[in-house]
């Protein structure tokens, strides 16, 4: 038989016959500087990911809450998202939040005060924050887009109150997401009209008018004032999207909605 009749069955790797093996580089000492490469990073993004998956993945259902990380107890919001906190609570949700302080603080102190699963997702800042007093389960992180991936995979909706940048880039991605069809069954609630009103006017009269977005995106989200109002939302949205809102009685059942990609 030829060498060009022959068929082979597997791969050939081909390997150097000259100077170190794998085996003898692993082993070498080496400069700490390698561990500030691509390649390293890549895996302590990986090991993020797994770190957040095997904290959460036992978790009952949860709402994760935003809001701005500079307020104080004398703020209405404050006392709003603690009342939202101890709400959702009540209703059987875990409340997943950032994990410092402000809206997430209050958050954290209503549910864990109602006797809820209280959990922080908190991210290292060069000018804030620890993990606030109120958290049960807290996980630290170093990358906002895998702290993201745990906020959506592990929530059944999001809350969202006034605050800054990282409230609404938490917002439009969520919003993306729902639009997109990443994520299905997912209620949206903005808590505070006066202070989303000019940016939901911005949305109908720019990106709608000029056909950027579609009239069912702005549908997309709830508006509400009122603490007793946010669960009974929940409801609704997950009744109109054509599921149970009942929360889960087993921590393992799988979610029915997707997960983030």
């Amino acid at each position: 038989m030829t060498d060009r009749n022959r068929t082979r069955r597997g791969r050939i790797t081909a390997r150097a016959t000259s100077g170190l093996t794998e085996d003898a580089v692993f082993l070498q000492h080496r400069d700490a500087s390698f561990t500030g490469t691509d390649p390293w990073r890549a895996l302590r993004i990986l090991s993020e990911f797994v770190d957040g998956f095997d904290a959460l993945a036992t978790i009952p259902r949860a709402a994760s809450v935003f809001g701005s990380a500079r307020i104080d107890e004398s703020d209405a919001m404050y006392e709003a998202a603690r009342a939202v906190g101890r709400a959702l609570a009540e209703a059987g949700f875990a409340v997943i939040t950032g994990g410092g302080p402000g809206v997430m603080e209050a958050a954290n102190r209503g549910c864990a005060e109602a006797g809820g699963l209280s959990i922080g997702c908190n991210i290292e800042l060069p000018f804030e924050q620890g993990m606030n007093r109120y958290v049960d389960l807290g996980i630290d992180f170093r990358y906002f887009f895998v702290r993201k991936t745990m906020f959506v995979k592990y929530a059944e909706g999001f809350v969202v109150f006034p605050g800054g940048y990282g409230t609404l880039d938490e917002l439009f991605e969520a919003l993306t997401l729902i639009q997109t069809g990443k994520v299905q069954h997912f209620p949206l609630i903005l808590f505070g009209s006066g202070y989303w009103t000019g940016l939901l006017e911005w949305l109908g009269t720019r990106p709608l008018t000029e056909g950027k977005i579609l009239p069912e995106d702005l549908e997309l989200f709830r508006i509400t004032d009122d603490p007793a109002e946010v669960v009974p939302l929940f409801a609704e949205v997950l009744r109109h999207r054509g599921r149970d809102s009942s929360p889960r009685e087993e921590p393992h059942v799988k979610p029915a909605k997707a997960d983030a990609q």
